[in-house]
């Protein structure tokens, strides 16, 4: 893994077993609070508080509880998870089992992406020499895999929750939320990937050494994707705070016209932007970055993301099922020169009726790209839309 920050927390250099030991010494409510001092958020991208699912599970007085790692990684341009899958397999199954011990939960599943069937045998195997080990084994966690069929929706954790019981991968409605009533109505605790790895560091380091790096509410480093018009595309490990124009200097980017931070799901930022920050207070993501060069058409990088939309939508609430094909129609309207500026209007407050009306977090991100393309390069969008029927409105 490419890296640009190097410090006590990156993970080469955590100790096999360390930060599960070092809790397995603590009382469950210290390794509770030992996370809540660190201010991890969650890295999946919404940067839930991970303490606040911890407590909130371990209140929950039942006899079965769940940890569930979430491995469906669908976003487009995220390759994060797979590395860490592949290279960090321990301490993503100490964090796991950190948190079983800190709320009382006995049974773990990875829910792993389809796509990633050929990592199910590593895995498996993995699973079997952890639980053999004498740390793991004190607190009684045992740890299986389930594999999602390919859907996008399934990231959702209550769509991902759905798909384990056997119904279609749709979200919930919430309340409940899965710490009182998740999987087969346990109480149960989901989090990413990364979310997990970053756990058993800051039990071997401590919350200290977490904090060390970071911006004010975004604390220690971020594990980022990278990829497109760059020589060096991969996975690299930034702190919080870092800038675009870092990001894009670590990966050499080739001459950059924009960059898509987030996914498909993210924003799109033109280079009058690059001094901005990856943090959740300014540009939040998932974990994926995409270099976009000069020579690239903006209406096709927004016409990609859409298509992918449109066919991963559950199609459970009319906002999402209904606007990403409107959209979609809107887009391919304006690379054939037959969008009007009034209708592009209407495109824009269809989209932001999306982001407010849809029920889950795949209606609610359709729009960004589409929306901040707009934003961002309107002198080369307008140039395609017809100038009747109205004017353009910012």
């Amino acid at each position: 893994m490419g890296k640009t920050f190097i410090g006590p927390l990156t993970f080469d250099s955590i100790s096999p077993n360390s930060g599960l030991e070092k809790a397995l010494c603590l009382s469950p409510e210290k390794v509770i609070s030992t996370i809540e001092d660190a201010k991890l958020r969650g890295r999946g991208g919404a940067g839930f508080p991970t303490a606040i699912k911890l407590r909130s599970t371990a209140r929950e007085v039942r006899d079965t509880k769940y940890v569930i790692c979430n491995a469906d990684e669908g976003e487009p341009g995220t390759f994060k998870d797979r590395v860490l899958l592949s290279n960090y397999t321990s301490l993503i199954l100490e964090g796991m089992t950190i948190c079983a011990y800190a709320t009382g939960a006995k049974k773990g599943v990875i829910y792993l992406r389809g796509e990633y069937s050929y990592l199910k045998d590593k895995l498996t195997e993995k699973i079997r020499i952890h639980k053999e080990k004498e740390l793991a084994g004190s607190c009684e966690f045992e740890i299986e895999i389930f594999m999602g069929a390919g859907a996008y929706i399934c990231g959702e954790e209550t769509a991902l929750i759905e798909s384990m019981e056997g119904a279609r991968g749709e979200p919930r409605d919430r309340p409940p939320f899965p710490f009182s009533n998740g999987y087969l109505g346990y109480p149960t605790i989901i989090d990413n990937v990364e979310t997990f790895a970053w756990i058993a560091a800051i039990m071997d380091k401590g919350a200290e050494a977490f904090n060390s790096v970071g911006t004010a509410d975004s604390r220690g480093p971020k594990i980022v994707s990278v990829s497109g018009d760059c020589e060096c595309p991969g996975v690299f490990e930034f702190p919080y705070g870092t800038t675009i124009q870092t990001v894009l200097e670590t990966a050499k980017a080739i001459n950059p016209k924009a960059v898509q931070v987030g996914g498909a799901s993210g924003r799109c930022l033109d280079s009058t932007q690059f001094s901005r920050t990856i943090s959740h207070e300014d540009v939040p993501t998932s974990g994926a970055i995409i270099i976009l060069g000069q020579d690239r058409d903006m209406l096709k990088v927004v016409k990609n993301f859409l298509e992918f939309f449109a066919d991963e939508s559950c199609g459970q609430c009319t906002p999402c099922r209904e606007g990403t094909r409107v959209l979609l129609e809107g887009v391919n309207m304006m690379l054939a020169g037959s969008c009007s500026n009034e209708y592009l209007n209407e495109l824009i407050g269809l989209s932001e009726t999306m982001q407010v009306a849809s029920k889950c977090g795949l209606g609610q991100s359709a729009p960004n790209a589409f929306l901040s393309v707009i934003e961002a390069f309107k002198n080369e969008i307008l140039g395609r839309t017809q100038r009747v029927e109205g004017e353009w409105h910012d």
